[in-house]
């Protein structure tokens, strides 16, 4: 009897995790859904407020390049580049939602006219800091060949 009360009681205590768990993901996946958004609008801006987004030892990993990392190679590398529209969506979600999650997403670009320039899968390693969640390392790459 006494097991018995013993797993009732595991059972509860894992069931009530789960769903502590699920909306923790949840509040979670809605910080990084509003994030996506503010990035999408700051990657035109070409004027490094888009570094807001990202850990100061934050990595990018692009697609047939070397990975860029540190905020000084971040910024070369987004004022630098084209004048775009992106959009995310997201997949999925994996991790504890307390310290880190892992985004699984797909990207459409657009140029300003709304011209479909490419689309492709992002990995995004968002990190909790004390500013909130920030991109820490980020990979992308086209669903296309490289010309």
């Amino acid at each position: 009897m006494k097991k018995l009360l013993i797993l009732s009681l595991l059972l509860i205590l894992t069931s009530w995790c789960n769903a502590q768990t699920k909306d923790l993901m949840k509040t979670v996946r809605k910080t990084i859904e509003a994030s996506n958004t503010i990035y999408a609008n700051l990657a035109n801006k070409n004027d490094g407020s888009i570094l807001t987004r990202y850990t100061d030892d934050a990595c990018l990993f692009p697609s047939n390049t070397t990975p860029v990392c540190g905020r000084e190679k971040l910024l070369n590398f987004f004022k630098n580049g084209p004048k775009v529209q992106v959009k995310f969506t997201i997949q999925n979600l994996y991790g504890d939602g307390k310290t880190s999650v892992t985004e699984e997403s797909y990207y459409e670009m657009t140029d300003v006219e709304g011209k479909k320039l490419d689309d492709g899968k992002v990995i995004v390693i968002w990190k909790n800091t004390k500013e909130g969640w920030k991109m820490h390392r980020d990979m992308f790459s086209s669903n296309h060949p490289a010309k």
